[in-house]
């Protein structure tokens, strides 16, 4: 079974009851959320041995984050509790399909902002990335603070061989007021494959030009780009160029779905999927968590799933899907 590691910061998340209003609401549901653990709990859907590795404050939210991680069978073991900064925490305001929700995040001085190059000296942590067939990363870690972006540059300047290192650009711009955002750029670069939006890319790097992404990142062997609802693409190092159109979703809500589209994505290459069955699998995933209120959908069986991927061209073209269900010639 391949074994992934995702590293990166995970919040506490409240979310009011009732009818989505902060102002009135009455109650506010906990619950946890985090780019890189999302792609974590996907991947350990998708069948991999999974861990993921941060740092959270030794208090009531940290402990409610490894608890559900653990319930989802991501390993923690490699996650530091810190007995003086606090677990980042933020609010989700749901909206609807067309807006999504509104995030109001509170995780200036987190415990996971402390994260830095010796954390990869922790035994725990050094015996899980040496085991690790893929190592998955994002900006959203480096646009965190110096420590972290010197721990990104740590850990993926290290010598590797059979492993392959993902970095989501996962663009925030107001992460990165005020800060040197060009380290996204040597960053991903560094790193086996790209993922990235298209909008992500023109905020990003300046252009969505599929021929200057690949001149500005020239040393992945893969960039991936999310064309919106329309598509995604891979390009590889030699002129390679994979597309698969995405399927045709009743979007409940968007926010996840990158998470998920990366986890699909990613647990088919690491499985031995060409590209395009590996795109598939993220286009899948990524329906699955559109379709429902929460950061990641439920997947279909491994009989469905199978199905779903090597169907025809034809049929894949022809799948709608609405309440998690995958319907054929209902678009």
């Amino acid at each position: 079974m391949p074994r992934a590691i995702c590293l990166g910061e995970t919040m506490a998340m409240l979310t009011p009851g009732g009818n989505g209003n902060l102002e009135t609401a009455d109650t506010l549901h906990l619950g946890v959320g985090g780019a890189e653990s999302n792609v974590a709990l996907g991947l350990a859907a998708m069948g991999l041995d999974t861990a993921w590795i941060s740092r959270v404050g030794d208090d009531g939210f940290g402990r409610r984050i490894l608890r559900e991680l653990e319930r989802h069978r991501v390993r923690t073991d490699g996650v530091q509790l810190d007995p003086e900064r606090r677990t980042g925490l933020y609010v989700k305001v749901p909206g609807d399909a067309g807006t999504g929700s509104a995030m109001l995040y509170y995780r200036s001085g987190s415990a996971a902002s402390a994260m830095d190059p010796a954390l990869l000296e922790d035994p725990a942590v050094a015996d899980l990335l040496d085991g690790a067939d893929l190592i998955h990363l994002s900006g959203i870690t480096a646009a965190l603070g110096d420590s972290c972006r010197d721990l990104l540059l740590a850990l993926l300047s290290r010598p590797r061989d059979r492993q392959l290192i993902s970095f989501d650009v996962n663009w925030r711009p107001a992460l990165w007021e005020g800060r040197d955002s060009s380290v996204v750029r040597r960053l991903a670069n560094l790193a086996d494959i790209v993922l990235m939006g298209k909008d992500e890319a023109l905020l990003a790097f300046g252009t969505q030009d599929e021929r200057e992404l690949r001149a500005l990142l020239p040393d992945p062997g893969v960039l991936v780009l999310k064309n919106e609802a329309i598509s995604a693409i891979a390009l590889g190092h030699d002129g390679e160029r994979w597309e698969v159109p995405a399927l045709h979703v009743e979007v409940v809500e968007p926010v996840g779905a990158g998470d998920s589209f990366a986890a699909g994505y990613l647990s088919g290459v690491v499985s031995g999927l060409e590209q395009p069955l590996s795109l598939r699998r993220g286009h899948v995933a990524a329906a699955c968590t559109l379709t429902v209120h929460g950061d990641r959908g439920p997947l279909p069986d491994d009989e469905d799933l199978d199905r779903i991927l090597r169907c025809p061209e034809r049929e894949w073209e022809a799948i709608t899907v609405a309440h998690g269900r995958f319907l054929v010639g209902q678009s």
